[in-house]
């Protein structure tokens, strides 16, 4: 079986569902606009159609994010491809459609972008979606990207994941930090810890600091939390806006004359 790097060069920001305060989630349109706002990573959801193709879609249901209705995991590609998945997002993006994580993975090594792919199964077919998407993602990526991160909050799919291809990295992913974060991790053997940002504490990211974790945060759209967090210790963080961070950050490793940045008490302050 092919193996993929287990090399982890994690960035400091990493495209929500593409850019999903830019252009629709989870779509080839959102991948690309990361990517024209500096993303040099993005994260995705996948889950199957009926017929055991992985396609990106976060739902259960398509009407959120599509003009279609009922379950994901009762509609076949063919009745999921005509949905128009941007439209609901701006008139601008009217057409756009659900990928597959073929053309995804596709246009992610076009771009050149690290990629978090997050399993995100339909109840009860946990272990086919990280089986299938897993063969995808051997068949498919190259050696000159970094090695990708898998992540999931369902732990029957992430235990698939770990059994079905060890070599790849693994996200532990959760909205609260567990008592027992370390056994968890350990369980699965997980390389990151990646909380909400709402549950998120200084005590978690000391903790896992001391235990050589590299902590990932969701999802920030706020500056000043971001540099907050990378202050104390964060490694990246997931965001919907990736052109106001990156600009965020490039001022922060660059402050101009006069003006200072600071995370005391989550805040941008002139001087």
């Amino acid at each position: 079986m092919k193996t993929l790097s287990q090399a982890l060069d994690l960035p400091k920001i990493i495209g929500h569902r593409g850019a999903a305060a830019l252009a629709p989630e989870n779509t080839l349109v959102g991948i690309r606009r990361a990517w024209e706002e500096g993303a040099s990573w993005v994260e995705f959801d996948v889950k199957l159609t009926a017929d055991d193709v992985p396609i990106l879609l976060h739902d259960e249901r398509l009407s959120r994010t599509t003009d279609g209705k009922g379950k994901v995991a009762a509609k076949t590609l063919a009745e999921i491809q005509p949905l128009d998945a941007g439209g609901w997002f701006g008139p601008e993006f009217a057409g756009e459609r659900v990928p597959t994580l073929e053309a995804a993975l596709a246009l992610c090594i076009e771009l050149g972008l690290g990629i978090n792919l997050e399993l995100k199964p339909c109840k009860g077919r946990e272990i086919e979606t990280a089986r299938l998407a897993l063969n995808v993602l051997l068949d498919l990526w190259p050696d000159r990207l970094p090695g990708p991160l898998i992540s999931s909050f369902d732990q029957v799919a992430l235990g698939a994941a770990k059994s079905l291809v060890p070599s790849l990295a693994r996200g532990c992913l959760v909205t609260r930090v567990p008592v027992k974060w370390r056994e968890r991790l350990e369980k699965f053997g997980c390389r990151t810890l990646n909380v909400s940002n709402r549950w998120i504490r200084k005590r978690h990211i000391e903790a896992a600091k001391r235990a050589g974790v590299p902590v990932l945060v969701y999802t920030v759209n706020d500056p000043a939390r971001a540099i907050f967090l990378f202050e104390q210790g964060v490694r990246s963080i997931f965001s919907d806006r990736v052109d106001v961070m990156a600009k965020a950050l490039t001022a922060y490793c660059q402050p101009s004359p006069g003006r200072t940045l600071t995370a005391a008490a989550g805040s941008i302050t002139s001087v």
